[in-house]
This record gives C-alpha cells, sequence and structure tokens, in this order.
C-alpha cells in the first residue's frame, strides 16, 4: 500500500472497497441494460468473487442503499455508485507515449461508459506527430505543459519506456495532474496530493506463473 491509499484508508475509506465498488457499478449497468430494477446483494455479486456481506459492507462506508427483505433499486444505486465515485461527470485525460499500448488505449470505446476521455496524446516520434488516431491529434510533448493547462487536464495515463517516466511524471504533477495510471514497470516518486496506480503486467504475470507453479509442485 501507498502512501496515497494509506491517506484514503485514514479518511475512512479502504483502497480496495473503492475499487470494488467499480465492479459493482460495472456489473449494475449490465443488469440495468436487461431491465432489471430490483436485485439482492447475492444477485450482484455472484459473478465478482465477492461475498454479499463484503459488497454490504463496502457500501456501508458511504450510507444505506438497500432494504432489507426488498433488496437495491439498480437504477439509484448506479446514480449513487457515479456520484461517490465521481464518474457522474467527464474526466479529462492525457494519453504521453502512443507505442502498441498508447494506440490500443486510444482505440478503447469503454472509457465512454464512465465518462472517461482521452483528450490529449502526446510522443516523441515524428513519424506519429501530427497523426490523427481515432479522433485524436497526436501532439509534441514538447507541448505537454501548454496544452495540458489548456484544456484543464487532471489526470494522465503513461506508457512510456521506464527510462524517462519519473521525468515525465515530474513534469506533470508541477502542472497540476492529480492522478496518473503508470504502465511503466518503474516506481513513481511523486507528492503527496498525486494518487497513482501502477500496472505492471510482467508482475501480474509473474504473481500468476507462481501460484501456477505452486499447484504443478503439489500435483508432483
Amino acid at each position: 500500500m501507498n502512501k496515497k491509499e494509506i491517506h484514503i484508508e485514514k479518511q475512512g475509506f479502504p483502497s480496495e472497497a473503492i475499487k470494488r465498488l467499480s465492479l459493482y457499478l460495472r456489473n449494475l449497468k449490465k443488469l440495468r441494460e436487461k431491465n432489471i430494477e430490483l436485485i439482492s446483494s447475492a444477485e450482484i455479486t455472484q459473478f465478482l468473487n465477492v461475498t454479499p456481506c463484503q459488497f454490504r459492507k463496502d457500501l456501508s462506508y458511504f450510507g444505506g442503499f438497500g432494504k432489507r427483505g426488498v433488496g437495491y433499486n439498480v437504477g439509484k444505486l448506479i446514480v449513487e455508485l457515479d456520484n461517490i465515485l465521481g464518474t457522474n461527470k467527464e474526466w479529462k485525460i492525457a494519453l504521453i507515449g502512443v507505442g502498441r499500448l498508447g494506440s490500443a488505449l486510444l482505440s478503447f470505446e469503454g472509457f465512454s461508459e464512465f465518462n472517461i476521455k482521452i483528450a490529449s496524446a502526446f510522443d516523441v516520434d515524428e513519424e506519429k506527430i501530427g497523426r490523427t488516431l481515432n479522433g485524436i491529434e497526436v501532439e509534441n510533448i514538447k507541448d505537454l505543459e501548454r496544452n495540458i493547462n489548456k484544456r484543464k487536464i487532471k489526470m494522465a495515463i503513461i506508457c512510456t519506456p521506464p527510462e524517462i517516466t519519473q521525468k515525465l511524471a515530474d513534469r506533470l504533477t508541477e502542472i497540476g495532474v492529480r492522478g496518473i495510471l503508470n504502465f511503466a514497470p518503474i516506481a513513481l516518486k511523486t507528492s503527496r496530493d498525486t494518487f497513482v496506480s501502477n500496472v505492471d503486467m510482467a508482475c501480474e504475470l509473474e504473481r500468476l506463473i507462481f501460484f501456477l507453479k505452486g499447484v504443478e509442485d503439489g500435483q508432483k
């Protein structure tokens, strides 16, 4: 747990509970598409690997939303979770690094489901600068500060080689970016009021390999 997550814990909101809220919201929206209006905690969580008790506990940090014996109103709970998570308004994001991963993220349509919009994309490659990908023009990294400030962007996704990631994070925090999703395999050092979420796919795969190896070793 990093220092930002500890800060969240001190506010009374466990960081793991906040992560699960996003899963609940996603599942609830699928239920709404099926015209389901009322549902129990057991039905909400049956495909999420979360117990009904955990679901109710997670919601209890933010208030009471269901009625005993009746369940939860799907539409109303979606509104409440959207409000809690802040996805009831649009959030603009800057994408730094338009390689294979960055290009894939630019084409990902799922962001709109949660009111997230990639509003800017930056790279150092002259062959990419000026190209338009999924409606977003790739801009020169030299213009990072000016264009992020102009568009009032507070969040960024970094998909760059690790050797330049920390410098980019420093530039971003200096201009007021306070949320960074980092795909580079490096632990970023940022100020206390900047939240960083690291997505290290190699580490996640190594963790899976470790558990699979344990299963295979146990079968010998």
